[in-house]
């Protein structure tokens, strides 16, 4: 398996070796293609352009997807008042650098991927099962870069072959369903490639639950708006019982929610419940390391070293807040009931004792906390936090949803998910856990049963970057977005700097983001977003 010294040797080897794309999805004069004669020849080779591949995850949630242009839903708001232009306050335009650059990111690992692909067999004296595997991994990372530019832009160009000549920069751009129709061919075909978790014992590498369960996740967002193919719920809830029903790996919720979070800082894989991470490493230390800003940018604020500093880009909402029922062990933990000390030893912190409405707009995001981090020393700016892409709680959720629609109404299976999920929200997952039903759902309708989902996946899986995605195909986007500014203006006086970033939310086109400036430029066939 790829453990943490050769994940970062192969990651130095694909930097020097690996065919990519630059700036937009194909550069007229790129510097870095590299024809693949006398490469791709070795498992080794393979490995490292395989590497190079997975690194692109790294780049698109390693930096600012955590506080600025992940984070754009209504359950927090980028904290800072100096007038900054971007997806963060809904203000961005089309050559706002922060979206290029995912843009970028995305088309380089396709490419990446599409030049694997069309070499994984050109040596045939590597063993089937070894090209087999780096297929299906390259396979679903293909479909994944995809997935994430249709949330991000609807329909894309589709490349499934490596460019033939660099001056082919021309596309026009495929439907979303087309698109949709590529992830799931490649995500299909992956999930009977990749091995199961329990062989490779940790969470940052491909695998068939986690195949699975982003599948459902795909599946969901067909099935809601835009493209509304309802047929994708049976589908989904399809996915998410291979998850749920797989014997072979038993996955299970830790019964510490706090836990979860804590092992991610420690470096500790938890595969009964964190399926699929982006793996980050490191405290700058040495030439070798994969860091990224999870628990700095996206954690309290502090200058503490011995914490581990941290930037406190993203605070809380009062209705992000208020959607916690009393005794709900998540509030604290994902929204921080303290502030950290700048000096002190490591955790000195100061509880919050204000409570009233406009305070908790202040309360910051804490679901990363760089206390529990045990790589010394703490480097600053950086982390070596892995970033959660799946979880079990999440498949469960899914599951409940999608069963829901399939039947019109919650069935029993779809209580006993989110029961799940509600019960260690409460700290009654363990078998000797008194009243352990004392916060089940019971008794409800299907719309009833919906909003409690809805809700639910808000306060389980608050700042995993999720949030905005969900209401888009829920259809609720502007709609819950404008309940926040109301909620703003209501309560303050002098209203805030955050109030505007909930009004400029509630035009249409920011359910998409605009293509690029420069690639507009650069590829005629090209078309802008609407209202962009």
């Amino acid at each position: 398996m790829i453990t943490r010294y050769t994940k970062r040797t192969l990651f130095i080897l694909a930097t020097v070796l690996i065919t990519s794309s630059c700036e937009t999805a194909f550069e007229k004069n790129p510097n870095d293609f590299l024809a693949p004669v006398n490469y791709y020849e070795t498992e080794s080779q393979l490995m490292a352009a395989l590497a190079g591949t997975y690194d692109i995850l790294g780049g698109v949630y390693g930096t600012v997807w955590l506080y600025r242009t992940g984070m754009e839903g209504d359950e927090g708001y980028f904290a800072r008042s100096t007038p900054v232009l971007g997806p963060q306050n809904f203000n961005q335009a089309a050559s706002d650098n922060d979206t290029h650059t995912i843009w970028r990111n995305l088309f380089q690992g396709i490419n990446r991927a599409n030049v694997l692909l069309a070499n994984v067999n050109k040596n045939p004296g590597i063993p089937i099962e070894i090209r087999s595997r780096i297929r299906g991994e390259t396979l679903f990372l293909r479909g994944y870069y995809y997935f994430v530019l249709a949330q991000l832009w609807g329909g894309v160009p589709i490349f499934i072959t490596p460019t033939a000549s660099a001056k082919e920069t021309d596309s026009q751009r495929n439907s979303l369903a087309e698109v949709y129709t590529q992830i799931l061919e490649d995500m299909k075909e992956a999930e009977a490639l990749v091995p199961n978790i329990n062989e490779i014992q940790f969470s940052g590498r491909i695998n068939k639950s986690a195949v699975r369960g982003i599948l459902a996740r795909v599946c969901l967002y067909m099935a809601g708006n835009p493209l509304k193919d309802e047929s994708k719920f049976a589908e989904a809830r399809s996915w998410t019982l291979k998850v749920m029903e797989d014997d072979a790996v038993a996955h299970a919720l830790n019964p510490s929610y706090s836990d979860v979070f804590i092992k991610i800082a420690r470096d500790e894989y938890d595969i009964k419940e964190s399926i699929f991470e982006v793996e980050f490493w490191g405290n700058r230390t040495d030439n070798y390391t994969e860091t990224g800003y999870v628990g700095f940018a996206n954690g309290p604020q502090t200058s503490n070293n011995n914490t581990g500093n941290g930037f406190g880009g993203i605070r809380t909402t009062a209705k992000h807040y208020r959607k916690y029922e009393t005794g709900d062990l998540r509030r604290d933990w994902n929204i921080a009931d303290f502030t950290y000390n700048n000096t002190g030893e490591n955790g000195a912190k100061t509880m919050i004792n204000a409570i009233s409405e406009s305070s908790l707009y202040n309360r910051q995001a804490a679901k990363f906390r760089r206390e529990y981090e045990t790589l010394l020393p703490k480097a600053v700016g950086q982390t070596p936090q892995n970033f959660p892409l799946l979880r079990y709680a999440d498949v469960l959720l899914m599951f409940a949803e999608a069963e829901n629609e399939v039947n019109n109404g919650p069935t029993q299976a779809a209580y006993n998910a989110i029961n799940q999920v509600r019960r260690r929200a409460f700290g009654k997952l363990l078998p000797e856990a008194e009243n352990v039903e004392a916060h089940d759902l019971y008794g409800l309708d299907y719309t009833d049963f919906k909003t409690q989902v809805q809700d639910e996946r808000m306060r389980e899986l608050a700042f995993e970057q999720m949030r905005k995605f969900d209401l888009i195909r829920w259809g609720i986007f502007s709609f819950e977005m404008s309940t926040v500014q109301q909620d703003i203006e209501r309560v303050f006086t002098t209203i805030p700097y955050y109030r505007d970033r909930f009004a400029n939310a509630e035009q249409e086109k920011h359910t998409v983001w605009p293509i690029p400036a420069a690639e507009l430029m650069l590829n005629k066939l090209m078309t802008q977003n609407p209202g962009w």
